[in-house]
């Protein structure tokens, strides 16, 4: 599939979606989103890694206001539950891990599209900023559900109330993301953890991604059981075997993956 708004490579089983509106700053309109949704949903079922990275100086500058019909017409409710939401699940849902690489800034929907991926490895630039309430509007794409488990009330009542520049560091400290890494080397970063991953045990990212995920919801006896089950999976597979094999060989591990 050609895609107009974004653009797609896979290579060594790292799938990399580059948004590429870089005149707008990436902000996300409707054909982005769907793109972005078609590019995951391919790329999960192909790659053993997908990064999710920005063109230009920016990341995703959120919503393009430029976008929308006229007045009245355009619906805010509709948007996000046709547009946004099936793009937020693909994210959520896809097998693999999934890498945010933010370049640059990272505004309204466009930091909480980042906030949706596994890992956020942000350039020491870049910036998250919950911009909504400039324009009236409360966070969304997510925003409201990753904020407090992410960096806890306090700080998401802040940031979603003040609308102010997060910093990558200051976001890195506060939990929000895994790294900032300084911007000469961010590339080269990214690079280095989806490589890592994509030759990493697959079965087993699968399984930690559902684990950790359904925790949220979770009671300890349930999260007990599905530990169990998940780990029980996990030891059947060629992965473990050849973990468990490399280790007794004092080898590097070489897993097959999918």
């Amino acid at each position: 599939m050609g895609y107009k708004t974004i653009r797609y490579t896979e290579a060594d089983c790292v799938a990399v979606v580059t948004l590429d509106r870089p005149a707008v700053m990436n902000a996300l309109n409707t054909t982005m989103r769907a793109e972005i949704t078609d590019a995951v949903g391919r790329a999960d079922g192909t790659a053993r890694v997908i990064v999710l990275t920005g063109s230009g100086r920016a990341f995703c500058s959120g919503q393009d206001l430029g976008d929308r019909a006229a007045g009245s017409d355009f619906d805010l409710e509709r948007t996000l539950a046709e547009e946004y939401e099936p793009m937020l699940r693909a994210i959520l849902a896809a097998r693999v891990p999934v890498i945010a690489a933010v370049n640059g800034a990272a505004a309204g929907a466009g930091a909480n599209l980042a906030l949706a991926a596994d890992v956020v490895i942000a350039a020491e630039s870049a910036s998250f900023i919950q911009a909504f309430t400039r324009i009236g509007l409360i966070p969304d794409a997510g925003g409201t559900f990753a904020l407090p488990r992410l960096v806890g009330m306090a700080r998401a009542m802040g940031a979603a109330l003040f609308a102010e520049k997060v910093t990558a560091r200051q976001a890195a400290d506060w939990g929000m993301i895994w790294e900032a890494v300084p911007d000469d080397a961010f590339e080269a970063r990214w690079k280095a953890r989806a490589e890592a991953l994509a030759a990493g045990p697959t079965e087993a990212f699968v399984r930690v991604k559902q684990a950790l995920r359904a925790s949220l919801g979770n009671d300890v006896d349930a999260q007990l059981a599905l530990e169990a089950r998940l780990q029980g999976e996990c030891g059947r597979t060629a992965d473990f075997a050849e973990g468990v094999a490399a280790f007794l060989e004092k080898r590097p591990a070489r897993f097959r993956g999918r």
